[in-house]
């Protein structure tokens, strides 16, 4: 049997990254080849398939700014690549592979697959650079191509806002591995024993300002609270700010912030943890949470896209809406003091993780999806 060939156009960092080496390991390698096109400056870390064999990649200057000139050779190689691969299916990642997807794929009339993993203009710190950005991504949306939406909230977004009729998005929530048989740390522990935590690098998606705000909120009830924030030092432009923060909030002996450790230094920390916290102002659907859904832990998180698909409010956690620092502190507070209520909603993030977001389950959904999508 002839296998299908999917070609994998991305800018591969962070979540991304994470999303398609998911994919790439569980799909089966014996009916599906893949190749991977992405950045320069992106991973250097090999691609694998099921077997443990490695997958062919190319690197392009695939870059998250805008480049005209770094983007036409992007586009140009790529076309070239893919006439030489001749695969399929495109699945493309992410806005930039996005874009470039769409363009090749139109020329070379071969179905492209999108999954945004977050819109572009969620990002737009200005309300003009997110009409810009929307009206980019309305420019693309009858290209030949489809939306593969990571969440709930992503496929909404596709139909209501950039305008994609409802039979052309899909849905494949982002999903993981159980997690088991977790190592020691690899890193000395300087934290105390009882804390909780959040991965996030300091940007304006992920709103670490207000994450501090809440935690000053939750130290004039509970003084000890300590917060364990991992992820801090790749691309944190915010940075700076948050240091400067926990310094005249006096927060020095509150907050732990760890810029670089391992996958499973990150389970370890986040599976002794007392709660999972999330201030995010938008998500594609972030594997962290999904992490600790796996991890049985209970979580506070702002009712944001992606946190709203896997936190249910008063069922494994609280979702707080209008990044309410005081409601937010109350629900922190809530989850430590009340072991019964924690325990509960610790059970109950479990119980949603197997039943949506565990990739042995959910795998099977994207090689049909592939299936049905082929070049004829």
């Amino acid at each position: 049997m002839n296998k299908i060939k999917i070609a994998h156009i991305l800018n591969s960092v962070g979540g991304v990254d994470v999303s398609l080496r998911l994919i790439l390991t569980n799909i089966d390698s014996s009916k599906f080849e893949n190749i991977v096109i992405h950045s320069n400056d992106d991973t250097k870390v090999p691609y694998l398939d099921n077997a443990e064999n490695p997958i062919k990649d190319y690197k392009l200057p695939i870059n998250r700014e805008i480049s005209v000139f770094k983007d036409f050779a992007a586009i140009f190689n790529t076309l070239k690549i893919l006439r030489k691969e001749k695969p399929q299916v495109i699945h493309a990642h992410s806005a930039k592979g996005g874009i470039i997807g769409k363009i090749v794929g139109f020329i070379l009339k071969i179905p492209v697959l999108h999954t945004p993993q977050a819109y572009s203009y969620l990002s737009a710190e200005t309300s003009f650079k997110q009409r810009l950005y929307l009206f980019v991504e309305r420019c693309f949306r009858g290209f030949n191509n489809k939306i593969l939406a990571s969440s709930v909230s992503e496929k909404n977004r596709a139909i209501e806002e950039v305008g994609y009729k409802k039979e052309n998005v899909l849905l494949f929530n982002n999903s993981i591995n159980p997690i088991s048989d977790i190592e020691d740390l690899s890193i000395k522990k300087t934290w105390p024993d009882y804390y909780i935590c959040s991965v996030g690098r300091p940007s304006y998606q992920k709103n670490i300002e207000l994450m501090l705000d809440v935690l000053v909120e939750v130290k004039k009830t509970l003084p000890q609270v300590h917060l364990v924030l991992m992820g801090v030092g790749y691309h944190s432009p915010s940075l700076n700010t948050v240091k400067e923060i926990i310094k005249q909030q006096n927060l020095d002996t509150n907050v732990t912030l760890l810029e670089w450790t391992s996958r499973n230094d990150i389970f370890n920390i986040v599976k002794s943890s007392q709660l999972y916290i999330s201030t995010a102002r938008y998500e594609g659907l972030p594997y962290s949470v999904i992490e600790s859904l796996a991890l049985k832990k209970a979580i506070v998180a702002t009712d944001a896209d992606g946190n709203r698909d896997l936190v249910e409010n008063n069922y494994n956690g609280y979702l707080i809406q209008n990044e309410d620092k005081f409601k937010f502190s109350e629900g922190i507070i809530k989850l430590i003091n009340t072991n019964e209520i924690n325990v509960k909603f610790s059970q109950n993030s479990l119980k949603l993780f197997n039943s949506k977001f565990n990739i042995n389950k959910n795998i099977f959904k994207l090689e049909k999806i592939y299936s049905e999508h082929l070049k004829k």
